[in-house]
């Protein structure tokens, strides 16, 4: 069993507008977090196939990016829902995982985007190449909360 933790919580009611940062959240199956684009379908993407009920993205990307490129870049500018600690999301595609009480699927790696680089105002997609994320479904909805334990078996 592998063992991270969930430090940042974001959402943004709709495409283009800023990301709001949570202590806590609900998840709910087969939709999204609670006052989220992705869960209205109000996502810049919402109309392409693909599930993206809630994004994961690691905060050692962020501490590379910095350490790496000279990038400060904030939790809530990389726009995906919960910022990770010590688990490698590339892992947990194909598998069902929990972040506290939610049961969550990962599916598929998000790609990096120009749309990122505008909303950010830094350059940074070209840096996040098979580092953007990870979209995944929401199989038992439930309250996240900062500090969650994220687990695998």
């Amino acid at each position: 069993m592998s063992q991270g933790r969930l430090l940042h919580i974001h959402t943004a009611a709709r495409t283009g507008r800023p990301m709001a940062a949570h202590d806590a959240a609900v998840a709910v199956a087969g939709a999204g977090i609670e006052g989220d684009r992705y869960a209205n379908t109000q996502g810049k993407y919402s109309r392409f196939p693909g599930v993206r009920e809630v994004t994961l993205f690691e905060i050692e990307v962020i501490r590379d990016l910095k350490d790496q490129h000279g990038i400060d870049m904030l939790p809530h500018e990389h726009r995906r829902n919960l910022t990770t600690e010590g688990v490698e999301l590339e892992q947990l595609i194909g598998i069902t995982f929990q972040i506290g009480d939610v049961q969550l699927e990962g599916l598929r790696p998000c790609r990096p985007c120009r749309y990122l680089n505008m909303m950010s105002k830094k350059q940074i997609s070209a840096r996040l190449t098979d580092r953007a994320g990870l979209y995944c479904r929401i199989i038992t909805g439930g309250k996240l909360s900062i500090g969650d334990p994220i687990t695998t078996r």
